[in-house]
């Protein structure tokens, strides 16, 4: 082979593997679900718990940045999964002409996955709206999410059958309150945090809180080179972008990768819904 030919048929070469690699980011991985099974080992946690599914599902973004029958047939795989408590943690909307397209939630919300047991969620910065101020597009999805058996925890706290849920309301949204949250935490009981930004977790609002929190916000970066971190991850502590991280006094972050997309474009990401086994901690 010439040098010409070499040429020319590597340029090629390359331009194939460019376009696949593009095709691929955008139209496979971003609709590639990945279901992640995972142990969580609870502090105080009941016997009669032990080995029950507690699922996660995040971020959706509901708009018109990507086909939403996505996050539908989504749940329609979830629930063959059967859980016993389901948690959604935030990010349910994206704004489109700064308007929510709530005809498009209320028909994903229709086919919302539910807990056998419990059903909760909290709010993310996208459920406020434009620059995350809007009180009023928050309160509307609160009651969109309510009507259809999720359980909003907005600074609050639910138990049920034993396990304790305490939700945070968006960190960036007009309306966090961490104290509020946390005011009924008993250290006897089995806890868990439903917290959508995990840059809460170095804020100094933990007190003797010793377990699990769950959040999701940062989609994992949504592209993540080979080998490198992800170049794009809107938090203040850049560690934390997808997966399980130990904290101090006990605690024990997850961040999940996120089912939906801000945009359609995903690179070693997958779309992720996580599924935790519970047992009790040593």
């Amino acid at each position: 082979m010439d040098r010409r030919k070499y040429i020319k048929n590597t340029f090629w070469g390359l331009t194939g593997i460019g376009l696949f690699g593009a095709c691929y980011a955008w139209q496979i991985e971003p609709f590639w679900l990945e279901f992640v099974k995972l142990r969580m080992p609870i502090k105080n946690l009941p016997k009669h718990l032990v080995g029950k599914t507690l699922m996660q599902i995040s971020d959706i973004h509901i708009g018109n940045l990507f086909d939403y029958h996505f996050i539908i047939d989504s749940f329609k795989k979830a629930k063959e999964f059967n859980p016993d408590f389901v948690v959604y943690t935030g990010d349910y909307v994206s704004l489109s002409n700064d308007e929510v397209q709530h005809d498009k939630l209320e028909e994903t919300l229709n086919a919302v996955v539910k807990g056998k047991l419990a059903t909760i969620g909290i709010l993310g910065n996208h459920d406020y709206g434009r620059n995350w101020s809007q009180a009023e597009v928050a309160d509307k999805v609160s009651e969109m999410l309510t009507l259809n058996g999720i359980n909003v925890l907005r600074n609050g706290s639910a138990e049920s059958h034993g396990l304790n849920f305490i939700g945070f309301d968006d960190f960036w949204g007009t309306n966090f309150n961490a104290k509020k949250a946390l005011e009924n935490f008993d250290i006897s009981k089995a806890n868990l945090v439903l917290c959508h930004n995990p840059d809460v977790c170095d804020l100094d609002v933990w007190g003797e809180y010793n377990s699990w929190i769950l959040s999701g916000h940062t989609h994992g970066g949504q592209v993540k080179p080979p080998f490198l971190s992800p170049p794009m991850l809107p938090v203040k502590n850049k560690k934390y972008s997808s997966g399980q991280f130990e904290l101090s006094n006990g605690r024990t972050l997850f961040i999940n990768r996120a089912l939906g997309h801000l945009w359609q474009v995903r690179l070693n990401v997958r779309p992720e819904i996580t599924i935790f086994e519970l047992q009790n901690a040593v």
